[in-house]
């Protein structure tokens, strides 16, 4: 977990909320490495992604617009942009942001605004101190176009979830993607 307690330095000064995300959050969340991971992902707010370039000021920084790199300058970004990919100007070190969406006090799914999570649960922590995104919502992001790996995050982290979340979950593939093979496993689970 080297790269990410260098994440943890590079976000040092950071006084927004961000959490590691992706795979591992997942293995943050049960305490262990589980797989390899290919790469780091931190979820920030949307709104504070000046402020995280203002950090990052010795980073280059591309958006992702429709599957291609482009240059982000000092535009304000909005949906359906989201994805960011920072590489330091001296070391070449890499780092994918991920922009989430909070209305008051609710986290709101880019891909189905009627799908909420209360803002406050967002990002846990560690009893380390290292945030990482709730394993609830990397999950539900993992549902589309769901590859082995993402199988293999659900089987490690569902079963840990608190009951709540478990139906959250739940709730939220029947309306994300309702027939979703992770969906009669849980109701199972839930009976």
């Amino acid at each position: 977990m080297k790269i990410i307690e260098e994440t943890k330095k590079w976000l040092e000064g950071y006084d927004r909320p961000w959490g590691i995300a992706g795979g591992w959050a997942i293995d943050l969340f049960v305490g262990r490495t589980t797989r390899d991971h290919s790469d780091v992902e931190v979820a920030i707010l949307r709104t504070d992604q000046q402020r995280l370039k203002t950090l990052f000021a010795d980073w280059s920084f591309r958006k992702v617009v429709k599957g291609e790199f482009r240059e982000w300058n000092d535009e304000q970004l909005v949906l359906p942009i989201h994805e960011l990919h920072a590489i330091h100007k001296e070391t070449g070190d890499e780092l994918e942001v991920l922009l989430n969406e909070v209305i008051a006090d609710r986290w709101v799914f880019r891909r189905d605004p009627t799908i909420t999570y209360p803002s406050s649960s967002l990002f846990l922590k560690t009893k380390e101190g290292m945030p990482y995104l709730h394993p609830a919502v990397v999950l539900l992001y993992k549902a589309k176009g769901t590859r082995p790996k993402d199988t293999m995050d659900f089987q490690t982290a569902y079963p840990l979830l608190e009951k709540q979340d478990q139906n959250w979950l739940l709730n939220a593939l029947h309306i994300h993607t309702p027939g979703h093979e992770w969906i009669s496993q849980m109701e199972g689970d839930l009976e």
